[in-house]
């Protein structure tokens, strides 16, 4: 079994209002084990990213991180001053933001951008880390590396803006990379691109992966487990295959039915009825019951707790059976 390389245990973290605080991500418990690829799913609103965000302490007021432990590498990171995560952040643990702009300064030329994130954490001459900078840009599909270092953001597209902020923060080789759906602006080819190099640097280096997405295809290629998001709470995880192939929540079946390979060329696509609820408006008991199908009474009464099966979990009063997934 490979080395855990970092623990979370009751993660929760609130947003503040006039009306009363408001739990986003509410008792995530997630193990990431060195040079594994863990993906991270589920809808818009469920979480995803604000657990990324509280994992680094990136939560500014009015949420706040309220309860549990985020250790990596046996050190809560809770519990370090913020000079102490300076010193992790870009080093030992980067993150991919889904928008660009969040990383790169836009009076600054890129080379300078990348060449800080090496000189602030290693004592390597300029020519040394300009010659890496240069070797990142080219391994994340960007033309003419030397030419667009001396450029500003503004001169790039989009995209490139994007493989810009990836070759940031592959850098250093971080043990652990968060990567909040840092492929959604590019097309497809440079996005393989991008996902068969992160793959190679895993290998490599033994880095790890939290790959935060909605695309389950995507995950389905890149990951080695899938933790499935709703509400704040994780209600299953487990390695990919077990759990893409036969989900026992309902919420991950209804993900996976409703992504167009599962439909029938030319029938209607499949969907989860209602929506997600807001942080305000969540129900009692299983958060997913009002668009459940499978709802008891149990479910009004009290959210499940975590059920384990081997390494599978999930939270679930009535799970589906394996036979009625392969049916």
């Amino acid at each position: 079994m490979s080395e855990t390389l970092l623990d979370v245990r009751g993660l929760r973290t609130a947003f503040h209002t006039e009306a009363g605080a408001y739990l986003a991500v509410d008792g995530v418990d997630l193990t990431v084990r060195r040079g594994e690829i863990v993906g991270l799913v589920g809808e818009s609103g469920s979480g995803k990213s604000v657990t990324g965000f509280s994992l680094l302490g990136l939560i500014d007021p009015p949420g706040e991180v309220v309860d549990g432990e985020v250790k990596f590498k046996g050190t809560d990171l809770r519990k370090l001053s913020e000079e102490q995560m300076r010193q992790l952040r870009g080093n030992r643990i980067a993150m991919i933001f889904q928008d660009p702009l969040m990383t790169l300064n836009p009076v600054l030329r890129i080379g300078e951008q990348m060449m800080e994130a090496i000189l602030t954490h290693e004592n390597v001459s300029r020519a040394q880390a300009e010659e890496r900078c240069r070797e990142a840009l080219a391994m994340v599909g960007i033309p003419s590396p030397e030419k667009r270092l001396k450029s500003y953001p503004h001169e790039f597209s989009g995209g490139m803006r994007q493989r810009v902020a990836i070759a940031i923060a592959m850098l250093n080789k971080p043990d652990l990379i968060i990567c909040d759906e840092p492929t959604t602006a590019l097309d497809v080819t440079i996005q393989g691109q991008i996902l068969y190099r992160m793959q190679e640097i895993c290998r490599e280096h033994n880095t790890a992966l939290i790959w935060i997405t909605h695309d389950l295809g995507v995950v389905a290629e890149l990951a080695d487990r899938v933790a499935v998001m709703y509400a704040g709470r994780i209600v299953e995880s487990g390695p990919v295959e077990q759990v893409l192939e036969s989900p026992r929540h309902p919420y991950t079946k209804g993900l996976l039915d409703s992504m167009p390979g599962a439909t029938q060329p030319g029938a209607r696509l499949h969907q989860i009825n209602g929506m997600a609820p807001s942080l305000a408006g969540r129900p009692s008991g299983c958060a997913f019951r009002p668009r459940c199908t499978k709802v008891i009474p149990r479910c009004t009464e009290q959210a499940p707790s975590v059920t384990t099966e081997g390494p599978r979990s999930y939270r679930c009063y009535v799970p589906i059976a394996r036979e009625a997934r392969e049916a």
